[in-house]
């Protein structure tokens, strides 16, 4: 964000960064508190006034806290991200080096070596689940000059073979939807008849508020739904005139997406964990009206109509109350913020990975001819067997607060890598002589002899 322009932060942004101030330098009085704060901010306008309000209510909490002691006291307010295990999942599918692993209820389920990895290996490739790609990749694809499916450019096939280039079986101009080949055209069926604006129109209004907000946990939880949602009717249609007990092909689906890491938004807000950029209440009922309208009601009996041809069998009641009920909605919100890889990629077997601030392996898109969705994990260094695969959540170039500000914004708490305990240790170390300078510097820009 550049620092020409101020703004009043938010009142969950501003509390935690004050509190945070105060917890490292406790000393410091309003004054210095204060001008740190915009040092550190220099794109915030908060008066004195304010900040000491803030102060005054969060009294006890902005006081130091022993994040290194064992988690006894925190435990009990701080609210944990949630996951289970995956039942029925088959690793070997991608790969036979790792397999799960679930730790305790606060860090949930993992990946471990299963035999020693080296340096530079590609241990698996893997497929999304959904996409929600980045901005800049998805208004190529309305633009009509990205596949709808894998999200690789269409920019050169446009101009060296645009006859291989295909589009939206509806062939309707309302649907800008094109395709790499066949197998591209065959694999949306499982999301795009349902985001499609031609079959179902009132996706329309969820995808554009959707982009008009840059809200990609949005957009991948639509993209979710309609992967759910039209799973159970493709099974319907396989099944009619058969009585054999197939299992239902939304099943395995919503096995993944129950099992997924989840803080919901309205637990992350109350937890004041929030980052300040992100949509308040407000926009999340408006995004849960556009939503409902979308898969379950839409607005206008035309819309109704197409939308009740793609979707024929009613959904389960479980299925409804976890998606489409307000909290549900929060929920799912939840689940895309933590699992989405940094491109807007949804992954099976990605979404188990934990996070270090050394990282020993690295997610990578290198097939962009062929699919630019598809990543690729590659180790960073020689793993041995039992030992967990790490990515990391945050920028690994940033300072040991900053890292933990990122990762306690997610919900995850206090980050105890071996990284971030070695840099706070050697902090703690300096600390004095730390404040002491910070202390004359602020006095010499304040004018305090």
């Amino acid at each position: 964000m550049s620092g020409t322009t101020s703004i009043s932060p938010p009142e969950q942004g501003l509390k935690a960064a004050v509190i945070s101030l105060k917890r490292e330098h406790p000393a410091l009085g309003i004054a210095k508190l204060h001008a740190l704060l915009l040092l550190e901010n220099p794109g915030w306008t908060v008066s004195e006034k304010r900040l000491r309000r803030i102060l005054k209510d969060s009294k006890g909490v902005a006081q130091p806290q022993q994040h290194q002691a064992p988690e006894a006291s925190s435990s009990e307010t701080h609210l944990y991200p949630s996951s289970t295990l995956v039942e029925g999942l088959d690793v070997t599918k991608w790969s036979p080096a790792v397999e799960v692993k679930y730790y305790d209820r606060n860090k949930g389920k993992g990946l471990v070596a299963k035999e020693p990895i080296s340096e530079g290996q590609v241990i698996w490739k893997e497929d999304p689940f959904i996409v929600a790609p980045e901005w800049e990749i998805y208004d190529l694809q309305l633009a009509s000059r990205a596949c709808a499916h894998c999200t690789t450019p269409l920019m050169d096939r446009l101009s060296s073979s645009p006859s291989l280039v295909l589009r939206c079986t509806t062939a309707s101009s309302a649907c800008p939807a094109r395709f790499c080949n066949r197998l591209c055209l065959r694999r949306s069926e499982q999301t795009h008849p349902l985001l499609c604006p031609a079959q179902n129109p009132a996706s329309v209004p969820l995808l554009g508020f959707a982009r008009r907000n840059a809200w990609m946990a949005l957009h991948a939880l639509a993209q979710c739904t309609a992967r759910m949602l039209l799973a159970h009717q493709q099974q319907g249609r396989r099944r009619v005139g058969r009585d054999d007990g197939d299992r239902d092909g939304m099943e395995e689906d919503w096995r993944l997406y129950s099992a997924l890491a989840d803080l919901g938004m309205e637990e992350r807000a109350q937890g004041s964990w929030m980052h300040g950029a992100e949509p308040d209440r407000a926009t999340w009922q408006t995004a849960h009206s556009a939503f409902v309208e979308a898969f379950v009601l839409p607005p206008e009996a035309a819309w109704q109509k197409k939308l009740a041809k793609l979707l024929k069998r009613p959904t389960p009641k479980e299925v409804a109350d976890a998606l489409f009920t307000y909290d549900g909605f929060l929920h799912g919100l939840g689940r895309m913020s933590l699992n989405l890889e940094a491109h807007g990629g949804l992954y099976t077997l990605h979404s188990h990975l934990n996070h270090s601030c050394s990282p020993n392996i690295s997610v990578r898109h290198l097939d962009q001819r062929t699919a630019l969705s598809r990543i690729t994990i590659i180790a960073k260094r020689d793993i041995g067997v039992g030992q967990e695969l790490l990515i990391t959540y945050v920028d690994p170039s940033l300072g040991v607060r900053e890292r933990r500000s990122q990762l306690y914004g997610w919900g995850f708490g206090q980050c105890k890598c071996e990284r971030c305990v070695e840099e706070e240790k050697g902090a703690s170390n300096n600390q004095e002589g730390q404040d002491q300078d910070l202390e004359s510097e602020l006095k010499a820009g304040l004018g305090i002899v």
